[in-house]
């Protein structure tokens, strides 16, 4: 790296994604399964860098910015993997990251079916130490924005009611850069599944000038009716997305955050501005873009690309509907690899396949509603766009 901080700092979570090629016919009544003392056999494993850290870093990169990447991996052979494949794509990538010889590395392993939701196997390792002093501030205080993801993996994080993520936010916020915040699925069983996440939000969130979980992530932590709702009945919780979004959004906006994007998954991405000062051309605004049309290859990591897309468009001064836009062109660009980063191309690639009139899905009827609605909508949707079918490394210690 330069001296200069680069304009984007990522940091938090990352870890090596293990993900094993899985027979395609189903096994067992209740679909894929595996029996007590059963041998199976699997095609082989795909192994690519995982966690927030590694796909919306990795993928800011793609689409060409300038990018500094700062989590933490012990010192073992999971990590030279991990270190390996951020060198591969920049060796300056690795620069900032730390090595904690007394732990290990942070690895899932993704059970992907053909035909069915992923699970994860988690091992937190050495996130689970991680904290504000962690981040080099000095590193940031020349970056143009800061993101930080998944909390609900970094354990001391949460402690005390999220005292170490407002220590970090208030330390970088103070700094004069831009603050983003993502979140991940909460282990009910876990130390997540311990926090009291409405009051942890209340403390961090008048420090975070763009806040972007995913709706079901929202939900878990601020609304456990509608959750379990969702929980129970996807399809039809879905319809009522679109009276939902604008109060889960709202909530977060009156706890402080400038600006709410909420991930839909296959469904795209909403935002809604508050006051926002410091994203002032996303100040007020209701946007809501449904997926692009793609062939999907695989959905981990699509959410990351998502909101690398909408960094992209925050560092670049986009107005919140080119913003959303790309950002829900990142997701779609992802889902077309089976990892997360390396169906994204560079910027202009994508900017063209936006002006060459990229068609989207057709979202579900409450949200279409959403799209048709001047008030809502990233842009007039023509008739035509909607498909009936998203140096030498210098790594740290600790």
């Amino acid at each position: 790296m330069t001296a200069a901080a680069p304009p984007i700092i990522v940091a938090g979570h990352i870890c090596l994604d293990i993900r094993p090629q899985l027979p395609d016919a189903p096994l067992g009544p209740a679909g894929w399964s595996v029996a007590p003392g059963s041998l199976i056999g699997i095609g082989p494993a795909a192994v690519n860098g995982g966690g927030c850290v590694s796909n919306v870093g990795m993928a800011l990169h793609r689409l060409g910015a300038s990018v500094g990447l700062m989590g933490k991996v012990g010192d073992d052979l999971f990590s030279g993997a991990l270190l390996d494949l951020l060198r591969r794509q920049d060796p300056a990538l690795a620069d900032d990251m730390i090595r904690s010889p007394q732990e290990p590395t942070s690895y899932s392993i993704i059970i992907e079916p053909p035909g069915a939701d992923r699970a994860f196997l988690h091992c937190t390792g050495a996130n689970h130490t991680f904290r504000a002093r962690d981040v080099d501030l000095a590193r940031v205080a020349d970056a143009r924005l800061f993101h930080f993801g998944y909390p609900p993996v970094l354990p001391a994080m949460c402690d005390n009611d999220g005292g170490e993520l407002v220590k970090l936010f208030t330390d970088v916020r103070q700094l004069g850069v831009l603050t983003s915040l993502d979140l991940c699925t909460v282990d009910p069983h876990g130390p997540a599944g311990k926090v009291d996440w409405p009051t942890l939000l209340r403390n961090v969130l008048p420090h975070v000038d763009l806040f972007c979980p995913s709706l079901d992530e929202l939900l878990y932590m601020t609304d456990r009716t509608r959750f379990d709702a969702l929980q129970a009945d996807p399809v039809a919780a879905q319809g009522q997305w679109g009276g939902w979004l604008d109060e889960v959004s709202g909530r977060c906006l009156d706890w402080g955050a400038g600006v709410v994007a909420i991930k839909l998954g296959d469904q795209g991405l909403y935002l809604h501005g508050g006051d926002a000062p410091r994203l002032e051309r996303w100040a007020g605004a209701r946007r809501y873009h449904p997926c692009f049309e793609v062939d999907v290859a695989g959905a981990t990591g699509a959410g990351d690309c998502t909101i690398a897309g909408l960094l992209t468009g925050a560092v670049r001064g986009l107005d919140s509907a080119a913003a959303v836009r790309l950002a829900t062109a990142g997701g779609a660009c992802s889902a077309e690899s089976a990892d997360a980063t390396s169906g994204v191309p560079e910027l202009a690639r994508v900017q063209e396949r936006l002006a060459a009139g990229w068609p989207t899905r057709r979202p579900t009827p409450s949200l279409a509603d959403l799209w048709l609605d001047p008030t809502h909508a990233a842009e007039e949707p023509p008739d035509a766009g909607h498909s009936r079918a998203a140096t030498r490394p210098r790594t740290r210690r600790a």
